[in-house]
């Protein structure tokens, strides 16, 4: 009866082994599919993927925004909308080879610095008649009422352009601003 006894022991143990083994095996391999740990959002409907990617960084999505717009706009009542960062509002004591553009509603230049190999850049500047180029090739689009106009800007000499360059002497706006080497 000794030898039952233990045959019968080792039996449990091995069975109580193999039962173990697998609830165990059984238990990494929900949290290997799940994703989870016990108290982890898995637990209240949520994947552990899900608390992971809110806890990361958003993705930085460009809009072409002209940054800091808003203060530009408070400060110097010049509206720059969008633009691939090419062209630039810059200072105009601040070099050379910018271009300058001139508006009756503006007692200074405005200057733009060009960058790279081509750029745009679209802003809202009112009354605009002369706009002086650098060594880009640039054009220019201007709006009066609901009409559209493009003028070619002259390489490093003054371009009569809006109002100075229409027939009529109506006052045109500059809306947009593309260069290219």
């Amino acid at each position: 009866m000794k030898a039952f006894s233990t045959t019968a022991s080792r039996t449990r143990r091995l069975v109580t082994r193999t039962l173990a083994a697998s609830v165990a095996a059984g238990a990494l391999a929900w949290l290997a599919l799940t994703g989870s740990q016990p108290g982890t959002p898995a637990d209240e409907g949520g994947t552990a993927a899900e608390a992971v990617a809110d806890e990361a960084p958003g993705y930085a999505v460009e809009n072409f925004a002209y940054p800091n717009a808003d203060k530009i706009l408070a400060e110097q009542n010049i509206v720059l909308k969008r633009g691939d960062g090419h062209i630039t509002l810059a200072d105009c004591a601040s070099g050379t080879d910018l271009l300058e553009v001139w508006a009756r509603e503006k007692t200074d230049k405005i200057c733009f610095a060009v960058k790279g190999t081509s750029g745009w850049l679209t802003l809202e500047i009112p009354s605009v008649y002369a706009i002086k180029g650098n060594t880009y090739a640039t054009e220019v689009d201007m709006t009066v009422g609901t009409e559209e106009k493009s003028f070619d800007v002259e390489k490093n000499t003054w371009t009569a352009v809006g109002e100075s360059a229409d027939e009529q002497s109506r006052e045109h706006m500059l809306v947009e601003i593309r260069a290219a080497k």
